[in-house]
């Protein structure tokens, strides 16, 4: 389901955008679907790196010993 939502942006740059997506044979809404889409791609991304990294850093923890089911499930 499409949902219609508003933007505010200087006239001129979107009479810029719309001539560059009208050469390419496309309009501006196809052209922003696509770069919402890669948008919100690229945070899950960046979240999914930030992960690692962070897993990456508590490699090096050691607690000393292994802990048995009933100690790992204590609240």
């Amino acid at each position: 389901m499409l949902r219609n939502i508003t933007l505010s942006a200087d006239e001129q740059l979107i009479a810029r955008a719309r001539e560059k997506a009208g050469a390419a044979q496309t309009t501006l809404n196809v052209e922003f679907r696509k770069w919402l889409a890669e948008y919100a791609s690229r945070q899950d991304n960046a979240a999914v790196t930030r992960f690692r990294q962070v897993m990456k850093q508590l490699d090096q923890v050691d607690a000393g010993r292994t802990f048995t089911r009933d100690e790992m499930n204590e609240r």
